[in-house]
């Protein structure tokens, strides 16, 4: 039987004295968590095991004895505390004494009911106790082969033996807080025994975000119920406010505040983790949106820009009117129905002079909406890039208008064509069954269906040319909208608090540990170092990823192509759960 005793890497310098700590039978291993020193009284160190262990729920004891290289009167201090085994009785007694020449190097002893164990059935685990105790163990079973190969050492698989141990450690950190420097009748070496972690600046940030996350809670209560009001939520608006990116980013974001204010302490990992993954991304988000506030009002960019906007819009509107005059020709030597191309020429030329005459109109007040638009930045940068795409989405509206114009004319004459080729097979649409069954038509119907056929087939090739070319230009707008809320997608999602610990205490995220050869002496147990796998960054997007809403198109490729051949129209806000026309 191999006997393991995981032992903190800090306490190799401490006195002589005994290890306290907590055996697991179930996985014949023994956890230190500290030395007590000499001269101590049994009596106290009862009476405070008893108190940890009610207090952390772990049954904390006297493991065995520990003699450092510098005792003196060795033999008879050795005996002394082979007789501490009476006055604390376990089942295992560990008896480690450090050599002098090597004070890595331990030699052992285990007591079992007056006997001796053989020196080769016990491995001695070196651990780092403070990152043990600030990690947190993942499991594994969300984690895929490939993940595990991208982390370039062989992890030890996450069973219940090292969540025990690191859970162990972990509970008792009530153990850690006394160091050298208190006035206590019983002296500790542990990881924080020359003085305990701690900073000031954060104490004091603890003590004053209660009344802060009252008030804000308090503050974002009330902005919640005015935007749930029953005037604000009539028919029109309603339906306004969820198609704008700008108020769907601000709903979300309102709800990351609420989740964030909320005074209530985080049960587990995972709700600390999101309070601070979602306080990170604000306050990122925030900061960015401030330097895009500091560059734009530098040098009246905000004049420059909407000097040029007006021009831009003119130049987009006289090609939109050359293409259409294109259209109306002889377009790549296509024969076009004449009457047709001429009437829905016109059409569209008359939709381009309404939407440059409404450019003109707003041109005095253009320079004035952008100063007040930009500053929404300070509200964060995906509020100003969700502002920028209702922006866009606004500037192309007569893009949108053909775009849908085409679109129905088109899908009518292919269900018209669809329709009248069954008329010709004897076939009929049976809406009430929803499927094709067998009809018999007059001669008179049969007539007409064949007049109506090739009516809307001859005047196909110049509906179908117009749906075209409009359909390309509405899908460069979705594109370049569709990057955008990519992009605040991905400041919403991205767990920049998890990032940034994985970068700077990767030992806080843990997928697993490793162990490698720490000393080897014949002769002596086998001493092994426990360090401790971080998660991968993939692991740790997937794990942590905030949810977001999404604005972009949610059908396959297959289903996209065929709306478009179909002629339906394609909306970036929907969803696969809402009914569309």
């Amino acid at each position: 039987m191999v006997i393991k005793v995981f032992f903190p890497s800090c306490c190799p310098e401490a006195e002589s004295g005994l290890l306290i700590g907590r055996w697991i039978p179930e996985q014949n291993a023994a956890v230190v968590l500290a030395v007590v020193h000499y001269p101590f009284i049994p009596g106290q160190v009862k009476q405070y095991l008893v108190q940890i262990t009610e207090v952390t729920k772990v049954n904390v004891s006297v493991l065995g004895s520990w003699s450092s290289h510098n005792s003196q009167a060795k033999e008879d201090f050795s005996q002394f505390l082979e007789d501490l085994s009476s006055i604390f009785p376990h089942d295992l007694w560990f008896q480690l004494t450090q050599e002098k020449e090597n004070q890595s190097v331990f030699d052992y002893q285990v007591v079992q009911h007056g006997s001796k164990n053989n020196k080769e059935d016990v491995i001695l685990i070196h651990y780092d106790q403070r990152k043990v105790m600030l990690s947190k163990l993942h499991c594994l079973d969300t984690i895929t082969a490939e993940d595990n190969h991208n982390v370039g050492v062989k992890s030890e698989a996450i069973t219940s033996d090292f969540a025990t141990i690191f859970d162990t450690v972990a509970k008792c950190e009530l153990l850690f807080m006394i160091d050298k420097y208190d006035e206590t009748p019983i002296k500790f070496t542990h990881w924080q025994s020359e003085g305990r972690e701690a900073s000031v600046v954060v104490e004091l940030a603890k003590q004053a975000s209660v009344p802060v996350c009252v008030v804000l809670s308090l503050l974002l209560s009330f902005i919640s119920s005015i935007c749930k009001s029953r005037a604000l939520n009539i028919w029109p608006l309603r339906f306004l406010w969820s198609k704008l990116s700008t108020c769907v980013q601000l709903a979300h974001r309102l709800v990351h505040l609420q989740t964030i204010a909320n005074t209530t302490k985080a049960q587990n990992l995972s709700e600390f983790m999101r309070k601070a993954n979602l306080f990170v991304s604000f306050l990122i988000d925030v900061g960015l949106g401030l330097l895009l506030i500091s560059w734009l009002y530098q040098k009246n960019r905000i004049g420059q820009l909407a000097d040029a906007l007006i021009p831009v819009a003119d130049h987009v509107a006289k090609e939109l009117q050359g293409l259409l005059e294109w259209l109306m020709g002889a377009p790549a030597g296509l024969k076009m129905n004449k009457a047709l191309d001429e009437v829905l020429g016109r059409f569209f030329l008359y939709h381009i002079h309404l939407w440059i005459s409404y450019i003109h109109l707003m041109s005095p007040f253009i320079e004035m909406i952008l100063w007040y638009v930009g500053l929404s930045a300070c509200l964060g940068l995906t509020v100003a890039l969700s502002i920028v795409s209702d922006i866009i989405a606004l500037l192309t509206f007569h893009i949108y208008c053909f775009y849908v114009y085409g679109a129905r004319l088109y899908c009518l004459k292919i269900y018209g064509l669809s329709s009248l080729w069954r008329l010709f097979r004897g076939k009929k649409w049976n809406v009430l069954r929803r499927r094709v069954d067998s009809c018999s038509y007059d001669l008179d119907q049969l007539f007409i269906g064949t007049l109506l056929f090739t009516i809307l087939l001859f005047l196909l090739p110049t509906t179908a040319l117009y749906y075209l070319v409009f359909t390309l230009l509405r899908l460069v707008v979705v594109v370049v909208q569709g990057l955008i809320h990519l992009l605040v997608d991905f400041i919403n999602s991205l767990p920049l608090y998890a990032l940034g610990l994985r970068l700077c205490r990767p030992y806080m995220l843990a997928a697993g540990v490793k162990f490698k050869v720490f000393q080897k002496v014949a002769g002596k147990p086998l001493h092994l170092l426990m360090q401790i796998n971080p998660l991968t960054y993939g692991m740790i997007i997937r794990h942590y990823r905030l949810p977001t809403y999404s604005c972009y198109p949610k059908d396959s490729w297959t289903a996209l192509c065929q709306k478009l051949f179909l002629g339906e129209l394609i909306y970036p806000w929907k969803r696969k759960t809402e009914k569309q026309d």
